[in-house]
């Protein structure tokens, strides 16, 4: 991108009552916003207090929305259409917004003939330019004749008006499948608006599709730089706008979307810079990721024993603080003994620059965590992750590093097999979790991986991973789509770090012999296995003794031995990946859901 850029955000995007919406998206950063029509219309504040309240908060109004059905075959509802034109004229005026949306018809009596349709927008276009006005004219993806960004270019074409041009909204255009490249052939001083949304792929009414599914760039699966490289080759020198029309999004904390909205922004800015080789002013590459460096736990007392029956060897004590360092291989484990729920409390990266990894996240609307550093400690660069994790960058074997931070207790072990971190899975609130996956893969640069859906014990659970493409660095990221109720023991967004082993058996052999609670499946899932895989009978007895979980596909398998969860949240898992196998066992989580489920249980009856 050759320009600053403008950002901006429907306030259809965001929860609560207008002046709420605007404060928000004010407070994220965004320099102007879309009026949405209903949005005003409930509000008590008179358009020409919201132009004064836009003003005091610093944001443009770029763009007044929706205007529908405009066209018709029936001269005297045009004509009426033309009235109702001017009423909004007028509010317009008021608002101090230059730029009106019109939509491409749905109603019975659309114009089908593009000559017809160009004369009307003409005659709009005579109306609005006459006092100012522009006219951004959008092409519906279920229009009743003009459906595509082509249709309606050739409609803007021929009204041949200076004051109609077009409104390009990405939902529209992707969803049908059509190609944006031909965008690059339209003058861009014809491109009067910019409207921009991510979705994922679903087989459905593009109605529905489009009223409750979008999400911001990144967010989903459309080619959002694939999508604005040609309208910026246009020309294109407007605001990147969002019109996202989300179930969740409109339900969620108002300032915390905006910052989410930002930021997919800002991270879509940089993606196109990177796919068209130009600048961007905002844009640096993420400085490249090579794998965890540590993982901190909270998990009480309940998380050492089972650590050291693992094979680790506490390695270092905190000079300042409750905290312990463990180590096997080049798995890292801090084990924080501060009181508190159990939880992934903190994750580093090493970084190939972690101060540029620090200021890139910033002005990727992170936060920095507040913390309480010792004269001596590591002034280690973080942010906090959406989910509250802090989100360490460093580099370790350099001078000063973190790992000076700790006492050596000149405690050493042989390990038991544990060679490093394969992933940490992560799970989100519901509310959050499109925010998570946006912030894990644009703050560390990672792409998107595997990703699903399966049917757990208690509800359907949606599955993301994001990770480097050496597959250095993975993260697990899960939600339950819905969950209501507590009937049952239940474990609030459980959290996990998967150990990667060479030998899975040897391995977890060594671990059960030496106590570590590791955790038992149930004998209808190796009936199961055996049928579908067919494995040696000594091979299957040895999973059923260890609970092996085996996940097999075209590319290669999964196994991997879980423990107990620990501190009410946590556990711990050995993985070995065959083969080429990219997956994260959700195949099994079922199962190991299941067995969690019955631990807890079991646990709870023996304390009555």
């Amino acid at each position: 991108m050759s320009h600053e850029i403008r950002t901006g955000i429907a306030t259809v995007c965001l929860s609560g009552t207008l002046d709420g919406k605007l404060a928000a998206a004010a407070g994220a950063g965004f320099d102007g916003v879309e009026i949405f029509e209903p949005d005003l219309v409930a509000s008590p504040l008179p358009p020409g207090e919201v132009r004064l309240r836009c003003a005091d908060l610093g944001l443009s109004i770029d763009l007044y929305q929706p205007f529908r059905d405009l066209d018709s075959t029936d001269p005297e509802r045009f004509a009426a259409n033309l009235r109702r034109a001017e009423h909004k004229f007028d509010l317009m005026e008021e608002l101090g917004a230059d730029t009106v949306l019109v939509c491409s018809s749905v109603a019975a009596d659309a114009v089908a003939d593009l000559d017809l349709l160009a004369e009307q927008l003409h005659a709009l276009g005579e109306r609005a330019g006459a006092r100012g006005l522009r006219i951004a004219y959008e092409a519906l993806a279920w229009g009743k004749e003009v459906s595509t960004y082509d249709r309606s270019w050739e409609a803007v074409r021929r009204a041949a008006h200076p004051a109609v041009g077009l409104c390009l909204d990405s939902f529209h255009l992707l969803s049908r499948g059509s190609d944006p490249a031909g965008i690059a052939e339209i003058p861009g001083d014809k491109l009067f608006f910019l409207q921009l949304a991510d979705a994922p792929h679903l087989s459905m009414d593009v109605l529905q599709w489009s009223r409750h599914h979008r999400l911001f760039p990144g967010q989903g699966a459309f080619d959002l730089p694939g999508f604005l490289a040609p309208v910026l080759a246009a020309g294109y020198a407007g605001p990147l706008s969002l019109e996202v029309f989300n179930d969740v999004f409109r339900q969620a904390d108002p300032a915390r979307a905006a910052i989410d909205a930002h930021r997919s922004l800002l991270a879509l800015a940089e993606a196109t810079a990177a796919r068209t080789g130009t600048s961007d002013p905002i844009a640096q590459p993420a400085p490249e990721v090579r794998g965890p460096a540590f993982v901190e736990l909270s998990a009480g007392d309940s998380l050492a024993p089972v650590l050291s029956a693992l094979g680790f060897a506490r390695t270092g004590i905190h000079r300042t603080k409750p905290v312990e360092r463990w180590e096997q291989g080049t798995a890292r484990i801090l084990v924080n003994r501060s009181g508190g729920p159990a939880a992934v409390a903190a994750l580093a990266v090493e970084s190939a620059d972690p101060a540029a990894a620090a200021r890139r996240a910033v002005r990727l609307d992170a936060t920095r965590p507040p913390r309480e550093r010792g004269p001596a400690e590591a002034d280690l660069a973080a942010v906090t992750a959406p989910d509250g994790t802090a989100l360490f960058f460093c580099r370790t074997g350099n001078e000063g590093d973190w790992t000076g931070d700790f006492v050596p207790t000149g405690e050493t072990a042989d390990g038991i097999g544990i060679v490093g971190i394969d992933h940490i899975g992560l799970a989100q609130p519901f509310d959050h979790f499109d925010e998570a996956v946006l912030f894990y893969r644009t703050v560390l640069g990672l792409d998107p991986a595997a990703t699903g859906e399966f049917a757990a014990p208690f509800g359907l659970v949606r599955s993301q991973a994001v990770a480097d493409p050496l597959r250095r660095l993975r993260l697990a990221l899960t939600v339950s789509l819905l969950r209501r109720g507590e009937w049952a023991p239940g474990v609030s967004e459980p959290q996990y770090v998967a150990l990667a082993v060479d030998d899975l058996l040897a391995t977890a052999r060594a671990a059960q012999a030496a106590g570590a609670p590791l955790l038992a499946i149930p004998d209808n899932y190796y009936a199961d296995l055996d049928a579908r895989l067919a494995l040696p009978a000594d091979r299957l007895a040895a999973y059923r003794e260890l609970g092996v979980l085996h996940e097999h596909t075209a590319e290669g398998d999964y196994l991997q031995v879980c423990t107990e969860v620990l501190g009410g949240r946590v556990f711990l898992a050995l993985v070995q990946r065959l083969g080429d196998h990219d997956g994260y066992g959700w195949t099994d989580a079922p199962v190991r859901m299941a067995a969690h489920r019955r631990r807890r249980l079991a646990r709870a009856h023996a304390a009555v």
